[in-house]
């Protein structure tokens, strides 16, 4: 087996490369139809054609209406403006949202920023998994609570939450139920009726679209107060004038995404590469994240008394993410696995490995060969002493 040329991309969490069927259909709308889709002339008419067919798509993926998705910039802005939009629309009736402690910033942040206008937040904790208790929600629920924030599978360590029974039981109390989704659409289902959910966000380039295009479902008739303010393009709930071409990209992208069957041979690659750092490390290195409940591409693993960055600096040209960062001699784990409660000599030694529709056979065992390489090393250096 021939060694794979160049670096190794085992960082798919964090951006997918654009599908070459997506940048396909992208080339020849560089040409056109280059006109507003507001204009109500030919060009106009044959730019808002494409919008809506882009649109079609978003929506048959997720099981919803075309007129509930809303195209924006990315999933930090769909965040936003779940988040932000419920608040500002709903603030006479409540003022109070419930979320997790292993949210993205992209949720973390615009809930820091509503606490300044009143917002009360609530922050659910996670067990060793990273998987929340439904029954925490139920128990932190007010008549004060206007919405729940409970992403559907973590950026990190892949766990995925129990979003279905979350929404169940926020809806008891006429709770509005948003999920945060960038990192499982495409990767297991999110059809919005099983998940239950009002709201829903979509990131392009965790999907094999280009960066600056993402979605928000928003079930017909919740109330949201738009972000953006203008002409009331998206049916007055973000303004600014559409991009014909990223949206297409989008589009083209949840319609490959619909199709889950190759992400079962991702799993297995994942599963061999999970089997064959065991195999070298043996009870030098753990799983992070749920062992079952997980996405099928995402692998996060810790080398008990190491440091990530170590790890990853040794394996050779291989693109993953660490854990944890390092600040000159100590190291601070990242958020989520402290709200694990992973500990310190664990976590600062993990490695977050995910893998996308490009990974290949070959280049799994040839970051299998580097690891055996870096556990020999580590053999005869001895732990890194870190304060």
């Amino acid at each position: 087996m021939s060694e794979p040329v160049g670096p190794i991309y085992l960082d798919y969490n964090a951006s997918t490369p654009i599908d070459p069927r997506v940048a396909a259909i992208m080339r020849p709308l560089l040409d056109g139809p280059f006109a507003n889709p507001s204009a109500t002339h030919a060009g106009g008419r044959a730019a808002h054609a494409r919008l809506d067919r882009a649109r079609d798509q978003v929506a048959d993926l997720l099981g919803c209406r075309p007129d509930e998705v809303v195209f924006t910039s990315g999933g930090s802005e769909a965040d936003n403006l779940a988040l932000k939009g419920v608040f500002f629309a709903l603030k006479a009736r409540g003022d109070h949202i419930i979320t997790t402690a292993v949210e993205h910033p992209a949720i973390v942040e615009p809930l820091r920023f509503l606490e300044r206008f009143g917002a009360r937040v609530t922050v659910i904790p996670v067990d060793r998994t990273g998987m929340i208790d439904p029954e925490d929600v139920r128990r932190a629920i007010t008549p004060r609570t206007i919405l729940v924030s409970v992403m559907h599978a973590n950026n990190e360590v892949g766990t995925i939450e129990p979003v279905a029974d979350v929404a169940a039981i926020a809806h008891e109390h006429r709770v509005l139920v948003h999920t945060d989704a960038a990192q499982s659409v495409g990767k297991i289902p999110t059809r919005v009726d099983e998940l239950g959910v009002d709201l829903l966000t979509i990131a392009g380039h965790k999907l094999y679209a280009p960066k600056g295009v993402g979605a928000l479902y928003v079930r017909r008739g919740v109330a949201l107060e738009p972000l953006i303010h203008g002409a009331g393009h998206e049916s007055g709930r973000r303004a600014g004038t559409e991009s014909v071409l990223l949206a297409a990209a989008l589009g083209e992208a949840c319609e490959l995404a619909a199709d889950l069957r190759p992400l079962e041979e991702t799993r297995r690659l994942r599963d061999r590469l999970w089997d064959g750092i065991r195999a070298r490390f043996g009870d030098g290195v753990v799983l992070n994240g749920h062992p079952t409940e997980r996405l099928p591409n995402t692998l996060n693993v810790s080398f008990v008394s190491r440091v990530g960055a170590d790890i990853l600096a040794a394996l050779d040209g291989v693109a993953a993410s660490t854990g944890a960062a390092c600040h000159a001699d100590s190291v601070e784990l990242s958020p989520v696995l402290a709200a694990m409660g992973v500990p310190r000599v664990v976590g600062m030694g993990a490695v977050r490995l995910s893998l996308g529709r490009m990974t290949t056979e070959a280049e799994i065992d040839e970051v299998l060969d580097r690891f055996a390489r870096v556990a020999a090393l580590t053999e005869n250096a001895g732990p890194r002493p870190v304060a």
